[in-house]
């Protein structure tokens, strides 16, 4: 069933950064297919939108972003729901919490990590964004326009110690986006970069991170996305935003200024020596 709505892609959508995501793009009236392996959280979701009377239609796909043959069948998915793919969000991760409880205590050192464990998180964190980006983009390309906006995370998580798993396979695709990016100038179609900013309140999160009380709330995320998706960012592109960094009582454009930077850290990394 075709709708004249913005339709948005959100994996991870059942918690987290996810669940926030998802429920802030549904009260302001946007369509979302929401991807997750826990289907019973997609429909608390969907519970919670219909409590706030939101504006958008949840559609509940199940699948796990480890599964190569995922990416081309939740395009379908939604496109046969919905008719249209305007925004993907590339949310869905995995956290080192369930390789080991304690892991913040007793960092997972880099030669402890076993290849399975590699796979997996590169898997989901790292190749999902990419291959799903991938499959949307032709649909995106053809109508020359589209946002695909993926949460990676902080520098300072890619190269802490103990964070081979979560940090190296997230600064791929933050890497990844960067090159997206270039590649899509002049398409009509957007990648950019979207994080918290700092520990956030989420089962991503283990319990030994700290006070959750004192950690961000997941909603940080949702005021840039909604900028992000708007026609206001229609020429945003290879950015990073911080959404603890994101100021409301700023004209979207401005905080969008405050709490953005380039992609990958361009505006300090020194680039290569090449011939003439």
């Amino acid at each position: 069933m075709a709708t004249d709505k913005q339709v948005a892609i959100v994996t991870g959508a059942a918690s987290g950064l996810g669940r926030a995501m998802t429920l802030g793009l549904l009260t302001a009236g946007i369509e979302v297919a929401g991807v997750d392996r826990n289907t019973d959280g997609l429909a608390g979701v969907a519970e919670a939108a219909r409590e706030r009377q939101a504006r958008g239609a949840l559609h509940a796909i199940g699948a796990d972003l480890a599964d190569p043959e995922a990416f081309d069948r939740i395009v379908a998915n939604a496109l046969g729901r919905f008719g249209r793919i305007d925004v993907l969000v590339n949310n869905a991760g995995i956290g080192q919490p369930g390789v080991r409880a304690d892991q913040r205590r007793n960092p997972i050192r880099f030669w402890e990590a076993t290849p399975e464990q590699w796979s997996r998180f590169l898997a989901v964190n790292a190749t999902a964004p990419i291959m799903l980006a991938r499959a949307v983009l032709p649909h995106m390309l053809s109508r020359k326009v589209g946002r695909i906006i993926t949460v990676t995370t902080s520098l300072g998580t890619m190269v802490r110690e103990g964070y081979l798993l979560y940090g190296a396979s997230k600064a791929a695709a933050e890497a990844a986006m960067a090159v997206l990016s270039n590649d899509l100038k002049g398409t009509g179609v957007t990648a950019n970069v979207l994080v918290p900013g700092g520990v956030t309140d989420t089962p991503l999160v283990g319990d030994d991170a700290g006070d959750r009380a004192r950690m961000l709330r997941p909603e940080v995320m949702v005021a840039p996305l909604l900028y992000l998706v708007s026609e206001a960012a229609a020429g945003v592109n290879g950015r990073r935003f911080i959404g603890a960094d994101w100021d409301a009582s700023l004209p979207p454009s401005q905080a969008a200024e405050q709490a953005g930077a380039p992609i990958a850290w361009m505006s300090i990394a020194r680039m290569p020596i090449e011939p003439a």
